[in-house]
Protein backbone atom coordinates (compact mmCIF):
# COMPACT_ATOMS: atom_id res chain seq x y z
CA UNK A 1 0.00 0.00 0.00
CA UNK A 2 1.67 3.78 -1.24
CA UNK A 3 1.90 5.90 1.70
CA UNK A 4 -0.89 8.48 0.69
CA UNK A 5 1.55 11.04 2.35
CA UNK A 6 4.21 11.00 0.14
CA UNK A 7 2.59 13.35 -2.43
CA UNK A 8 4.25 16.12 0.49
CA UNK A 9 7.59 15.11 -0.36
CA UNK A 10 7.34 17.17 -3.21
CA UNK A 11 7.28 20.38 -0.85
CA UNK A 12 10.40 21.38 0.37
CA UNK A 13 10.11 20.65 4.38
CA UNK A 14 10.83 24.47 5.51
CA UNK A 15 7.12 25.17 4.18
CA UNK A 16 5.52 21.79 5.38
CA UNK A 17 6.42 23.58 9.29
CA UNK A 18 4.86 26.93 8.23
CA UNK A 19 1.75 24.69 6.50
CA UNK A 20 1.38 23.09 10.02
CA UNK A 21 2.02 26.23 11.71
CA UNK A 22 -0.87 28.40 9.80
CA UNK A 23 -3.24 25.26 10.41
CA UNK A 24 -2.43 25.90 13.85
CA UNK A 25 -2.61 29.54 14.03
CA UNK A 26 -6.05 28.76 11.93
CA UNK A 27 -7.52 26.91 14.70
CA UNK A 28 -6.01 29.80 17.32
CA UNK A 29 -8.46 31.85 15.84
CA UNK A 30 -11.46 29.27 15.50
CA UNK A 31 -10.57 28.09 19.20
CA UNK A 32 -8.65 30.67 20.95
CA UNK A 33 -7.07 29.86 24.19
CA UNK A 34 -5.68 32.55 27.01
CA UNK A 35 -2.96 32.27 29.11
CA UNK A 36 -2.38 34.34 31.95
CA UNK A 37 -0.19 37.45 31.95
CA UNK A 38 2.26 35.55 33.81
CA UNK A 39 2.21 32.62 31.95
CA UNK A 40 2.08 35.05 28.28
CA UNK A 41 5.41 36.40 29.58
CA UNK A 42 7.15 33.09 30.49
CA UNK A 43 5.69 32.47 27.01
CA UNK A 44 7.47 35.34 25.26
CA UNK A 45 10.78 34.67 26.62
CA UNK A 46 10.55 30.70 26.37
CA UNK A 47 9.67 31.74 22.58
CA UNK A 48 12.24 34.08 22.18
CA UNK A 49 15.08 31.47 23.19
CA UNK A 50 13.97 28.70 21.03
CA UNK A 51 13.42 30.69 18.01
CA UNK A 52 17.17 31.83 18.28
CA UNK A 53 18.76 28.41 19.54
CA UNK A 54 16.55 26.18 16.29
CA UNK A 55 17.02 29.30 13.70
CA UNK A 56 20.99 29.46 14.38
CA UNK A 57 21.32 25.46 14.55
CA UNK A 58 19.09 25.15 11.19
CA UNK A 59 21.36 27.61 9.38
CA UNK A 60 24.30 26.05 11.04
CA UNK A 61 23.02 22.93 9.56
CA UNK A 62 21.74 24.50 5.73
CA UNK A 63 25.34 26.31 5.67
CA UNK A 64 27.30 22.93 6.15
CA UNK A 65 24.88 21.31 3.46
CA UNK A 66 25.77 24.51 0.94
CA UNK A 67 29.47 24.13 2.12
CA UNK A 68 29.72 20.84 1.16
CA UNK A 69 27.67 21.30 -2.32
CA UNK A 70 25.04 18.90 -1.19
CA UNK A 71 21.25 18.90 -1.44
CA UNK A 72 19.04 19.51 1.30
CA UNK A 73 15.82 17.81 -1.16
CA UNK A 74 14.46 14.55 0.32
CA UNK A 75 14.88 11.67 -2.40
CA UNK A 76 17.64 13.61 -3.90
CA UNK A 77 21.17 11.73 -4.44
CA UNK A 78 23.46 13.70 -1.83
CA UNK A 79 27.03 14.63 -3.13
CA UNK A 80 28.58 14.00 0.46
CA UNK A 81 27.99 12.36 3.72
CA UNK A 82 27.93 15.42 5.87
CA UNK A 83 28.75 14.24 9.48
CA UNK A 84 30.33 17.06 10.73
CA UNK A 85 28.92 20.13 12.78
CA UNK A 86 25.77 19.93 13.99
CA UNK A 87 25.51 16.30 12.51
CA UNK A 88 27.91 14.93 15.10
CA UNK A 89 24.75 15.30 17.64
CA UNK A 90 22.03 14.36 15.12
CA UNK A 91 21.38 13.31 11.83
CA UNK A 92 18.79 15.88 11.34
CA UNK A 93 19.53 19.27 12.68
CA UNK A 94 18.23 20.93 10.48
CA UNK A 95 14.85 19.33 11.35
CA UNK A 96 15.61 19.59 15.00
CA UNK A 97 16.48 23.02 14.27
CA UNK A 98 12.92 24.42 12.77
CA UNK A 99 11.26 22.64 15.48
CA UNK A 100 12.92 24.44 17.75
CA UNK A 101 11.83 27.70 15.75
CA UNK A 102 8.78 26.59 15.26
CA UNK A 103 7.98 25.67 19.41
CA UNK A 104 9.64 29.12 19.63
CA UNK A 105 7.14 31.06 17.12
CA UNK A 106 4.55 29.85 19.22
CA UNK A 107 5.60 31.00 21.95
CA UNK A 108 6.56 34.23 20.93
CA UNK A 109 2.73 34.84 19.36
CA UNK A 110 1.09 32.73 22.43
CA UNK A 111 -0.25 30.61 20.75
CA UNK A 112 -1.37 26.86 22.06
CA UNK A 113 -2.71 25.57 18.86
CA UNK A 114 0.23 25.66 16.57
CA UNK A 115 1.70 23.48 19.24
CA UNK A 116 -0.70 21.10 19.64
CA UNK A 117 -0.75 20.34 15.72
CA UNK A 118 3.01 19.88 15.75
CA UNK A 119 3.43 16.49 16.63
CA UNK A 120 1.61 15.31 13.09
CA UNK A 121 3.87 17.01 11.65
CA UNK A 122 6.88 15.36 13.40
CA UNK A 123 5.53 12.07 12.59
CA UNK A 124 5.22 12.85 8.91
CA UNK A 125 8.52 13.44 9.33
CA UNK A 126 9.66 10.48 11.18
CA UNK A 127 7.73 8.29 9.53
CA UNK A 128 7.75 9.27 5.79
CA UNK A 129 10.24 12.28 4.33
CA UNK A 130 13.71 10.64 6.62
CA UNK A 131 13.18 7.09 6.08
CA UNK A 132 13.23 8.40 2.44
CA UNK A 133 16.39 10.50 3.12
CA UNK A 134 17.59 7.61 4.90
CA UNK A 135 17.38 5.07 2.30
CA UNK A 136 18.74 7.34 -0.63
CA UNK A 137 21.98 7.76 1.94
CA UNK A 138 22.69 4.22 2.14
CA UNK A 139 21.80 3.17 -0.89
CA UNK A 140 25.09 6.03 -2.16
CA UNK A 141 26.76 5.99 1.16
CA UNK A 142 26.15 1.81 2.17
CA UNK A 143 29.16 1.26 4.89
CA UNK A 144 29.62 5.08 6.04
CA UNK A 145 26.36 5.60 6.37
CA UNK A 146 25.57 2.36 8.60
CA UNK A 147 28.31 3.70 10.70
CA UNK A 148 27.20 7.16 11.43
CA UNK A 149 23.56 5.81 12.09
CA UNK A 150 25.21 3.67 14.43
CA UNK A 151 26.96 6.18 16.17
CA UNK A 152 24.75 9.50 15.79
CA UNK A 153 20.73 9.14 16.80
CA UNK A 154 18.31 10.27 13.98
CA UNK A 155 16.45 13.16 16.64
CA UNK A 156 18.63 14.02 19.66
Amino acid sequence: MRNPTRFLLYVPVPWVFVLTYLVGVALEFTRHSALSPKAAHQSTIAGAVLFIVGAVIAGWGLVIFRRARTTTVPGRVSAKLVIWGPYRFTRNPMYVGLTLAYLGEAGLMRQIWPVLVLPLMLAYLNWTVIPVEEAKLKEVFPDDYDQYRSRVRRWI
